[in-house]
């Protein structure tokens, strides 16, 4: 079925796979890399008080990434930190060894000589990695499936990578960047993992652990932890990076995690349905650009099998919602510009809460009064024309006006 809500819970599994790799101490090494840009700094987390007492719920807390870096969208962290370990691969030297003024020194770009990055991406990805390459006076080249918009492919431009639209789907894409690279002897900087790619996928993954690293300090700030967790996922390596860490820190009592996917690109609700990795072929359309994927991540599915419990296949109409809700919020709570692909889960969230046709699934989760939420905003409007279109005009996902 299409255009609807659809639950599936994984058991408890005894066979965990282990998270050393998505530690406390991972975490420290990706922040202090990415600190050493004088771009960064933690971005907010926001405390939704009104929100939450609208909806019934104890606290909500939203992580808002449309400040990373200046890129409005957090996908950088993965990128920056896959192209630092591979660099400090090839040097023979630890990340700690290289921050960003050591990266760009003559001394070391003697050492790496000429590099050529290359990727896949429905846009924040891409923007990621040319950002990097240009920042380190590298080369990227970047490809996008079809129907991506102008705006995304420009601001990829911008940072003086090579940027071109393809016909086929995200996962074709990949295939093509992964072709490109053997061919001409091109960096696959890609979280898509299969056998014999796996450690950049394993260091995009530990990248966005900066993110979750910062909202665990924000939340033991604020002297509370989260109870329930709403991750997006593509091919699922943020949300599967953020719910590793939570469980390693949190350890016993690690949140219940639910992972939100659209109807028409759900991989990781089918392979929970199906106990194994599962596909999404075709066009996959959906408003939400960016998690647009059909194709899991191994590394990321092992640990999501082992310690999400839910998955929800959800309409587009849920993303809308929540770019409203953040956008025009309730007094005394911040204004949050949310795009299609970040405000999903909080719009998941406000419909658990009070639609009846949804209360079998809030109540499977376990939402109520006792209720502590957290939600990540992965990005800010990255396609502003798009954003006014769903939150200025109120067209929704079936409207011939958004396939324009």
């Amino acid at each position: 079925m299409q255009n609807t809500y659809q639950i599936a819970t994984l058991a408890n599994k005894e066979d965990k796979t282990s998270l050393s790799f998505l530690s406390e101490r991972v975490a420290k090494q990706t922040v202090k890399f990415h600190s050493s840009f004088k771009e960064y700094e933690p971005t907010p987390l926001h405390r939704l008080k009104g929100l939450a007492e609208y909806l019934g719920v104890k606290d909500i807390f939203l992580k808002d990434e449309s400040f990373r870096f200046g890129l409005n969208a957090f996908k950088v962290l993965g990128g920056s930190y896959a192209v630092v370990k591979y660099i400090a691969d090839k040097l023979g030297k630890t990340v700690d060894e290289l921050p960003y003024e050591v990266l760009i020194s003559e001394e070391t770009r003697k050492e790496i000589g000429e590099l050529t990055f290359v990727t896949a991406t429905d846009g924040n990805h891409g923007r990621g990695i040319a950002w990097t390459a240009n920042k380190l006076k590298q080369k990227a080249v970047v490809f996008m499936p079809k129907g991506s918009t102008q705006e995304r492919a420009e601001n990829i431009r911008a940072e003086n990578a090579t940027c071109e639209i393809l016909e086929g789907n995200y996962d074709d894409c990949v295939r093509y960047a992964n072709q490109m690279a053997e061919e001409k002897g091109w960096i696959m900087v890609q979280d898509t993992a299969w056998e014999g790619y796996e450690d950049i996928p394993t260091w995009i993954m530990q990248g966005y652990l900066t993110m979750a690293y910062e909202a665990y300090l924000q939340l033991t700030l604020a002297a509370t932890k989260p109870t329930h967790v709403f991750l997006q996922a593509g091919v699922g390596s943020m949300a599967s990076a953020v719910t590793g860490f939570f469980a390693s820190i949190y350890e016993d009592e690690r949140p219940i995690v639910t992972i939100v996917e659209p109807n028409k690109a759900d991989c990781l609700f089918r392979s929970a349905k199906s106990g194994g990795i599962t596909f999404v072929t075709g066009s996959m359309e959906t408003i939400m650009a960016g998690l647009a994927c059909g194709e899991p991540c191994t590394i990321g599915w092992d640990v999501i099998r082992s310690y999400t419990k839910h998955f929800l296949s959800v309409p587009d109409s849920a993303a809308a919602h929540g770019m409203r809700i953040l956008g025009n919020p309730i007094k005394g709570d911040p204004d949050i510009i949310s795009g299609e692909s970040g405000a999903v889960t909080m719009g998941v969230v406000s419909q658990l809460m009070y639609r009846d046709d949804l209360k079998e699934i809030k109540e499977e989760i376990g939402l109520n009064e006792d209720s502590i939420i957290l939600c990540i905003s992965t990005e800010g409007n990255t396609d502003a024309l798009r954003y006014r279109e769903l939150v200025w005009n109120g067209l929704y996902p079936n409207d011939e006006n958004l396939k324009k």
